[in-house]
């Protein structure tokens, strides 16, 4: 096979491949857009979500004023008699009496609904009650039994704010109200909790931007002290609420990494050698920032866990390479990073940083462009199918129910490997483990028979020796017999009498 033939299946068996505009907005600005804000950037979703919102509470209105029509209508045809013999006022009095209480109730709801911190900006949260500041003090959400690390942080952000004098105080205050209004909101949905904490990141952000001077580095400190102060102290109450369906998510995308173990790195065309000691140092590294993310609290962390994990991939791919990555060789690594690491809540991550962090930081730069690819990631995972891997529909039932499973083989027709150690097939590591075990089971079995074949093979040979041995003493025996003579000295009958006697010393003169 030719190269040109060789790179035409290289970039047809290619599944995974997304452009780079398909990452931003799609409304054109600029900035990256989310699969959870259906392809928008934090700035136009909440647009289009607040122009949504308010076109809702119009049709809720003109519902409400078609009802009272209605009503009215029927009021009338029904008490037409007593119209006309009564003053046309009082009718019109008894029937402005429920609409009126309608209409106040529907603006309670309205104010009810349609929530923003702006009022905390205004002079009256300024000179709140001390009753309110005390209630405010012993909220359970915000004081009784916080954790250390909770305590720890409240810490950090009092001495920050102390650099800031006079603005640190009124930030701590702001901060403060912000989280005492959120106490009492626990039974909000999951988008109504994001938009308070998004308008309170906004108004507080602008706020800033004044007293700053239009400095944006300062006010992007500044803010990522609120952000970790706010989200710490929020993070039981909203990570994962009930009000949705994160837990479910999570579950089904763990069952589903689950049944995909058996998908190697050459279906994904990886460009990562893990036989290469950097190379698999580097996929070590990036398996743990992705599941160490769960552990972080505040969403600027859990991001900074994604861009450190996006990072090692980088540079996997480059050490295999020996050239800098590329954005198409990127994707299908934190694919294939993801399938092996199999993060604890990923859906339940993903949407709290949607729906909490700082949206400055999701809209442009490395931060926001790691979380896009992930969030692609994921998305990939859900609708992976037969031809994302370039496999028939057969093959791909057989690896899913557990019926076959890809092996290395050096054999014709297998997956083209990419990268300089292409020689060396690296498939999925627990497959690959499971492989090396029973290669080394068989090797130690032939071992095995090749020992007890000796050890057979000497039980003979001693056997044989102890015969021809004892053959050799027989015929030397016949040979020279042994004849046993009885001693004088020894006999029975020899009489004592007839011993000589001792010797008797002599002595010699000298």
């Amino acid at each position: 096979m030719d190269a040109g033939n060789i790179m035409s299946q290289r970039t047809e068996r290619r599944g995974i491949h997304v452009d780079q505009s398909d990452l931003l907005c799609k409304k054109g600005c600029g900035y990256y857009g989310n699969a959870a804000w259906q392809g928008l950037c934090s700035k136009c979703w909440r647009e289009e979500y607040q122009r949504v919102r308010q076109k809702q509470i119009q049709d809720d209105w003109a519902l409400a004023e078609k009802l009272q029509r209605e009503e009215e209508a029927a009021y009338a045809s029904s008490h037409g008699v007593q119209t006309q013999s009564t003053t046309p006022p009082q009718p019109g009095h008894a029937s402005l009496g429920p609409f009126s209480k309608f209409e106040e109730k529907k603006t309670n709801e309205k104010t009810r609904k349609v929530t923003t911190v702006k009022k905390f900006f205004s002079p009256s949260s300024r000179t709140a009650s001390k009753k309110e500041t005390q209630e405010g003090k012993t909220s359970p959400s915000i004081s009784r039994h916080a954790s250390f690390d909770t305590d720890q942080v409240s810490k950090d952000f009092v001495e920050f704010l102390k650099n800031l004098q006079k603005p640190g105080r009124e930030i701590h205050k702001q901060c403060r109200a912000f989280l005492v209004n959120m106490s009492s909101k626990k039974d909000l949905g999951a988008d109504e909790l994001s938009e308070c904490v998004q308008d309170f990141y906004q108004n507080l952000a602008d706020r800033l931007m004044t007293h700053f001077k239009g400095s944006s580095e300062s006010v992007e400190q500044v803010m990522d002290q609120v952000e970790k102060y706010i989200m710490t102290r929020l993070y039981k109450s909203v990570f994962c609420p009930e009000t949705t369906d994160d837990e479910r998510k999570d579950l089904a995308t763990q069952n589903r990494i689950r049944a995909l173990h058996w998908v190697t790195i050459q279906m994904l065309c990886v460009s990562m050698d893990e036989e290469i000691p950097e190379v698999s140092e580097n996929v070590v590294k990036a398996i743990t920032d992705i599941i160490e993310m769960d552990s972080k609290r505040v969403p600027r962390d859990k991001l900074a866990c994604i861009t450190r994990c996006s990072k090692h991939i980088f540079s996997a791919i480059r050490i295999t390479k020996n050239e800098p990555a590329s954005a198409d060789d990127f994707l299908p690594a934190l694919i294939y990073i993801v399938l092996k690491a199999n993060p604890p809540r990923l859906q339940s991550n993903i949407q709290y940083i949607t729906r909490f962090c700082n949206p400055s930081r999701l809209m442009t730069g490395e931060d926001g462009y790691y979380f896009t690819n992930l969030c692609c990631a994921a998305a990939f995972i859900e609708k992976l199918d037969a031809q994302s891997l370039n496999l028939s529909p057969e093959e791909f039932e057989r690896y899913m129910s557990g019926q076959a499973s890809p092996r290395c083989s050096s054999a014709e027709g297998e997956w083209p490997h990419t990268g300089q150690g292409a020689g060396v097939a690296a498939t999925n590591p627990v497959l690959a483990q499971l492989n090396h075990n029973l290669e080394q089971l068989s090797s130690i079995s032939s071992r095995q028979e090749k020992v007890m074949e000796a050890a057979q093979s000497l039980q003979a040979d001693l056997l044989s020796w102890t015969e021809s041995v004892q053959r050799e003493v027989n015929d030397i025996l016949e040979k020279y017999p042994l004849t046993c003579t009885v001693s004088a000295i020894d006999a029975n009958n020899i009489d004592n009498d007839n011993l000589p006697p001792p010797l008797t010393p002599q002595v010699f003169a000298g």
